[in-house]
């Protein structure tokens, strides 16, 4: 069971601490709860995603770790897009810096990413952990840390989509017991804001001109449809009121020159004329929004005689 508790009334670097146990962050890379299971969708709030782990539970105070980090990227820095069904594995690499009394490969010690949406590390409403960072030495207080961050389309609400936030933190637990820890002899280290990576519904876009082929002045109708993931049913569903473009390119030519825009229907459809003057190929391109990434369709050619 993923354990997450906010440290209260500390200071300085610890304003935000949290602790995660080992158990939950393991080294193989298994799943971390996203907010909540697909069978609890319906009741989800913005609460959820919270520990059955109470802060009071432990005492004491725990001590700032020597550690720091740097060079964050959640998937190379870009945007985490997510089907309807596949599982999505988002990669994490960092530097961790740390003091030559702090054993980065001691069995309860955790290093890790949060990708968390809410005012900060300690006060997020949704969060995901990644798996515990595996770490080679690069030197005696140095080494370069990788961690995956696993996405289950199953398991996010559609509400998720669009921009997050991210803190990496370490916690050294020094032989206590993570469930019920005597803080004072753990230490940890966290860094807020480190990276606002997005998490996206996939889209997909198709196009069909017709007829084909055509006489040259005639009329060529252009349709198809702008559809993205709907996490909640694991389907494709059409992406209504987006403003796409009908691009054309000349059959020798590799470049794609814009005829007009028009906004997909209720349900996501695309329909619109143009007349047929030369050989080439028809698409329908969009440009993308916060919450789904830009598509463009295959081409479609069409014969002008």
């Amino acid at each position: 069971m993923r354990i997450r508790a906010t440290v209260a009334a500390v200071t300085g670097a610890l304003a935000l601490s949290a602790f995660v146990a080992p158990a939950a962050l393991a080294a193989d890379g298994s799943k971390a709860p996203v907010g909540v299971a697909a069978a609890d969708k319906a009741a989800h709030t913005a609460s959820s995603g919270k520990a059955a782990f109470s802060a009071a539970a432990a005492t004491g105070t725990p001590y700032e770790l020597n550690a720091t980090f740097s060079n964050i990227k959640i998937n190379k820095g870009g945007d985490i897009v997510v089907g309807a069904a596949a599982v999505v594995k988002a990669p994490v690499t960092f530097t961790l810096t740390h003091g030559n009394d702090v054993d980065i490969h001691a069995a309860d010690f955790v290093s890790a990413v949060e990708v968390y949406r809410g005012a900060d590390f300690a006060n997020s409403d949704d969060w995901i952990d990644s798996s515990n960072a595996k770490c080679t030495d690069t030197s005696a207080t140095a080494a370069n840390c990788t961690a995956t961050v696993t996405l289950d389309p199953s398991r996010l609400l559609n509400s998720q989509a669009g921009s997050w936030k991210a803190a990496a933190f370490a916690v050294a637990f020094n032989g206590e017991d993570p469930n019920n820890p005597n803080l004072d002899n753990v230490g940890v280290a966290t860094k807020d804001n480190v990276a606002t990576p997005r998490l996206q519904r996939l889209s997909k876009l198709t196009v069909n001109a017709a007829p084909e082929p055509v006489k040259k002045g005639k009329t060529i109708t252009v349709t198809g449809k702008l559809a993205r993931a709907n996490w909640e049913t694991s389907k494709y569903a059409g992406y209504a009121g987006q403003p796409v473009k009908l691009q054309f390119r000349k059959k020798n030519s590799s470049t794609y020159t814009t005829l007009k825009t028009i906004k997909t229907d209720s349900t996501g459809n695309l329909k619109t004329t143009t007349t047929a003057t030369v050989d080439g190929f028809f698409r329908y391109s969009f440009a993308g929004t916060s919450t789904t990434p830009a598509v463009n369709a295959a081409g479609d050619y069409v014969d002008v005689q």
